[in-house]
């Protein structure tokens, strides 16, 4: 008796040492563990958000057609492609590294694209026989490189980009979006294996390749060249073109009904398991609000929003999906998978995370394969946008923009904190920036300016909670 009693002891002493692992929050608890952590430096994408809201406020007030229905579907172009190229810089930062060529990586898959398309798929003529003869022999090298670190779809595309090459098909859009998908996929094996197999440092190696797919750029298109591309009905619907009404709400059932039914369903599984969660209530509202907002920015998108009457323009634009499906899919890898887990911890600790069996080096390269195929797709939707392909593609700002999102989204430059998520806030925040000063009829010295000093407040308070999560000790 004795025993048993001294057992139910013991076991009531776990359960109370360990309740914080069996028990639900309460709304007051959640509130204060919230500010804690804000305290403590985590502020997360908190400053860009409420940085985001202040801009929209202010620019809606000097400006009547910043809340116009042409100018919000304006906007989520406008800023769609540097935001897509932030998502795969997302994954570099996270391990603490810099990819300073993926603009230049985007322009040189952007001038591939439409290179294909304006020689009716026939790249030996428009490169000439050199060139195209280099230019696969690169692909090739970036085939073995990612086989010797197994990165298999580094090696898939890197080699299926030869295959589009050498077959010469015709002009077809899709296949013309395959290929600079995979060029951008062999720039990144090869970026990858000289900064984690030789030990290069990512500064010095994506500097000096910015330079060198820039002059690879002015060699596809030549000096004042331009490569247009707005005569393909597809290519130029990417970034210009909208869904249907009916898709644009199927789109937002879609979008909306599946995070209700991801989040809410976590959150009634963990409490079922007797797991730690936010209050219930919390949860709804945060779901209810997000529901909401898509409701009311697709029943927006969906009226007629032409000048004229002769003409129908309606619709969510093409940018949104492609933006939400890398969003998604950026996040379930970091957040749901092995992977995810193992960048995060190279970005924390490197050498722990080598000790606890983690292939670092391989990792490493992959994140850069990531980055550049991202910033092709990127070059995709801003080569649609424009509708050509010129050789500033992909230049200063382009990279500068994108890295500028991701931090002013809340991604740390020093690795280890971040999300898919900080990409598109931060880009959102560039885009309200560059419209809101554009309809203000500001010259582009004010928006190097403000974007300038924007990015230079995200990197400080980077550096502060940095510091405050240092001295807290968490």
């Amino acid at each position: 008796m004795t025993n048993v009693s001294e057992a139910t002891a013991e076991s009531g002493t776990a359960v109370t040492d360990f309740g914080i692992d069996t028990t639900t929050l309460s709304v007051r608890e959640a509130i204060g563990d919230y500010v804690a952590r804000l305290r403590g430096g985590e502020i997360g994408s908190l400053p860009a958000i409420l940085g985001l809201v202040a801009l929209i406020v202010f620019f809606s007030a000097l400006s009547d057609v910043f809340f116009s229905l042409n100018n919000i579907a304006n906007l989520l172009a406008q800023g769609a492609g540097q935001t897509i190229i932030a998502i795969g810089i997302v994954f570099v930062l996270l391990i603490g590294e810099i990819d300073l060529s993926a603009g230049t990586a985007s322009g040189v898959a952007g001038a591939v694209l439409a290179m294909h398309y304006v020689e009716n798929g026939n790249l030996l003529t428009g490169m000439g026989s050199t060139v195209f003869f280099v230019f696969n022999a690169m692909l090739a090298l970036a085939a073995i490189l990612a086989g010797l670190l197994r990165i298999w779809p580094g090696v898939a595309f890197s080699l299926l980009g030869i295959l589009l090459t050498v077959l010469g098909l015709s002009a077809n859009p899709w296949v013309e979006m395959l290929l600079a998908v995979c060029v951008g996929a062999a720039i990144g094996s090869i970026t990858g294996f000289l900064i984690a197999k030789i030990g290069m440092p990512s500064f010095v190696v994506t500097l000096a390749l910015f330079l060198a797919w820039q002059g690879v750029i002015l060699q596809l298109i030549g000096e004042g060249g331009v490569l247009g591309i707005s005569s393909s009905h597809v290519l130029d619907a990417v970034a210009n073109g909208n869904l249907s009404t009916a898709g644009s709400w199927v789109l937002c059932a879609a979008a909306a009904g599946g995070y209700a039914v991801v989040t809410l369903g976590g959150h009634v599984l963990r409490r079922r398991r007797g797991l730690v969660t936010r209050p219930t209530a919390l949860v709804v509202v945060k779901v209810a609000a997000l529901v909401i907002f898509a409701v009311v920015v697709t029943a927006l998108l969906t009226i007629n929003r032409s000048p004229s009457s002769l003409i129908v323009i309606s619709g969510v634009p093409y940018v949104v999906p492609i933006v939400l499906v890398l969003l998604v899919a950026g996040t379930y890898v970091l957040t749901r998978t092995t992977y995810g887990r193992h960048i995060y911890a190279v970005g924390g600790n490197v050498e722990a995370a080598r000790r606890a069996g983690i292939n670092v080096t391989q990792l490493r390269a992959s994140v850069f394969v990531i980055s550049s195929a991202c910033a092709a797709v990127g070059a995709i939707v801003y080569s649609s946008k424009v509708g050509s392909v010129d050789p500033q593609a992909g230049g200063l700002n382009t990279l500068l923009f994108a890295v500028g999102a991701a931090v002013i989204g809340g991604t740390s430059l020093f690795g280890g904190r971040g999300r898919v998520a900080d990409a598109v806030i931060g880009g959102a925040v560039l885009a309200v920036v560059s419209n809101g000063l554009g309809l203000l009829r500001q010259p582009a010295a004010v928006v190097s300016i403000v974007t300038g000093l924007v990015l230079l407040l995200a990197a400080t308070v980077d550096a502060l909670s940095r510091r405050r999560v240092a001295m807290s000790g968490r």
